[in-house]
């Protein structure tokens, strides 16, 4: 009778822990943004401030890569600066503005575009957006070859800035 307790516990603490784990990494560490009526994007030479409308945002501190936006530019568009090899990121299934299976279909069909947001955001990551011609826009972070090289111990390619230190 002992061995069958002890068995149902050690099960019933697999069930919890799994709950809980998924729990995690689903809902428990994203925040909701607060709404925005401005987003500042990379231009040749410096960054500009779009005004957005329908700001959708999410955003983690336990990791740079759960970053996620979607919002409406209102006003014009400035030239961008071109992003290659953009690859957006699966978000949460509750965050329902952004489809990242829709949006990388549209990228290689140029239905929409990749531009920059910042470079090294933070160090190792660019935010990436895909611009649509109507001023729809969906915003991730994307690993860049200064973070692939920095996480996998080898030297900084040139051109990248110095790592943080880890104090």
């Amino acid at each position: 009778m002992l061995g069958k307790i002890v068995a149902a516990v050690i099960v019933a603490s697999g069930l919890l822990a799994g709950v809980g784990m998924y729990y995690l990494q689903v809902y428990g560490y994203y925040e909701t943004l607060e709404p925005q009526a401005t987003y500042e994007v990379a231009v040749d030479g410096g960054t500009a401030t779009l005004p957005v409308t329908g700001f959708e945002g999410i955003d983690s501190f336990s990791s740079p890569l759960r970053y996620r936006a979607c919002f409406t530019i209102s006003g014009e568009v400035p030239e961008l600066v071109a992003y290659d090899g953009a690859d957006p990121l699966n978000a949460p299934g509750w965050f329902d503005c952004f489809q990242s299976g829709v949006i990388g279909a549209d990228l290689i069909s140029d239905t929409a575009r990749a531009v920059l947001v910042a470079s090294n955001a933070p160090y190792g990551f660019d935010r990436v957006m895909a611009l649509y011609p109507d001023g729809r826009a969906f915003v991730w972070p994307q690993i860049n070859v200064c973070g692939t090289a920095h996480f996998d111990g080898a030297p900084a390619p040139a051109g990248c800035p110095p790592p943080p230190s880890s104090d």
